[in-house]
C-alpha cells in the first residue's frame, strides 16, 4: 500500500494508472477507521480497479473548535486496516497541503435550500466546508468514482449538488449503512459513548426502526409523533430533530406517496452528538 502527503507525488503515482485505463475509486475519510468504512472500501474494489482512500481532518467542517480538537486520530490502526482490506493507496495531507492560502480562503457555492435544513440548522457552514474540501480531493485525484456512507445523508446530498455545480463527471456511490449487532449506527464518534450513553444511544436506530415497521399503520405526523415518544425520560439523551423527508429535498415529506422517503434523526447522547437514518423502502 502506497502513502502520499502530497498532491503532486500522488498525481505522479496515478498518471501511469490512467493511461493504462484503470478505473480509480476515491474513499474520502477523517480516519478514525471502523467497519463502516471498510465497506466503502470493499464496495469500491467491486467498482474501480485503484482504491485511493483519503484521511484528513477536515478544519473547515467543524463549527465547534473544541470538536475538532477532540476528533480521534488513530492512523497506525488506520492505516492497518486499509491495508488488511486491500486498499492500493492512502492520501494524508497535512492542512498546508490542502490550503497552501490558509484555511480562510475564499468558498461558497449556491448548495440548494437543504443545506440549510437539518444538520445545517445546526452546524452552520458545515456543508460549505464538507464541499470545499471533497472538491479539493476530487481535484487532486480526479477519480472516476467516489464512494460515501449512506449514514450521512444530507453530506451526500450536498456533494452531489457540488459535482453538478462543477459539471464534474464523477459517479457517486451511497453504501449502506453499518451497524453494531445491536443495532447502533457505526461512527467514528462511538468512542466517546461511556457504557452508559452506549446502551442510551440505541433509541436512535430503535426510533427509526419503529417508523419503518409500522410506515402503513399510522398517518405521517402520527409515526414522527411516536417516534419522538422514545425520546422522553432518557436521562442525557436530547433529540436535535426527528423527522419523515423526501429524501430529494430533506423537506418534511407530505405524502406517504411521495418517492424517496427516509427518516433522519440526530440527538446529543451525553457528549456526542449522534446521527442516523433509514431509508422508507
Amino acid at each position: 500500500m502506497e502513502i502520499f502527503k502530497t498532491k503532486s507525488a500522488l498525481k505522479d503515482y496515478l498518471a501511469p494508472l490512467k493511461k493504462e485505463g484503470k478505473k480509480i475509486a476515491l474513499v474520502p475519510t477523517m480516519g478514525a477507521l471502523h467497519n463502516g468504512h471498510i465497506s466503502l472500501i470493499k464496495l469500491a474494489q467491486e467498482h474501480a480497479d485503484i482504491i485511493i482512500c483519503s484521511i484528513f481532518v477536515n478544519p473547515t467542517q467543524f463549527t465547534d473548535p473544541k470538536d475538532l480538537e477532540k476528533y480521534p486520530r488513530p492512523i497506525e490502526h488506520d492505516l492497518a486496516m486499509l491495508d488488511e482490506a486491500g486498499c492500493q493507496a492512502v492520501f494524508m495531507p497535512n492542512v498546508e497541503e490542502m490550503y497552501p492560502d490558509g484555511k480562510d480562503e475564499n468558498w461558497h457555492i449556491d448548495l440548494g435550500k437543504a443545506e440549510f435544513l437539518l444538520e445545517g440548522a445546526f452546524r452552520k457552514g458545515h456543508y460549505q466546508g464538507v464541499t470545499q474540501i471533497v472538491k479539493k480531493l476530487f481535484d487532486a485525484t480526479e477519480p472516476d468514482i467516489a464512494m460515501f456512507g449512506q449514514k450521512d445523508f444530507q453530506q451526500v446530498l450536498m456533494i452531489k449538488n457540488m459535482l453538478a455545480h462543477f459539471k464534474l463527471p464523477i459517479e457517486i456511490i451511497t453504501c449502506p449503512i453499518i451497524r453494531e449487532d445491536d443495532g447502533l449506527a457505526m461512527s467514528s464518534r462511538n468512542i466517546h459513548l461511556s457504557p452508559e450513553d452506549r446502551t442510551h444511544a440505541l433509541v436512535l436506530s430503535k426510533s427509526l426502526q419503529f417508523v419503518i415497521n409500522h410506515f402503513d399503520d399510522y398517518e405521517l405526523n402520527e409515526l414522527e409523533g411516536k417516534a419522538k415518544a422514545f425520546y422522553d425520560d432518557i436521562e442525557g439523551v436530547q433529540l436535535d430533530y426527528f423527522t419523515i423527508a423526501n429524501g430529494d429535498t430533506l423537506e418534511p415529506a407530505q405524502s406517504k406517496t411521495e418517492n424517496n422517503l427516509v427518516v433522519l434523526v440526530a440527538a446529543k447522547v451525553g457528549s456526542t452528538r449522534l446521527i442516523d437514518n433509514m431509508i422508507v423502502e
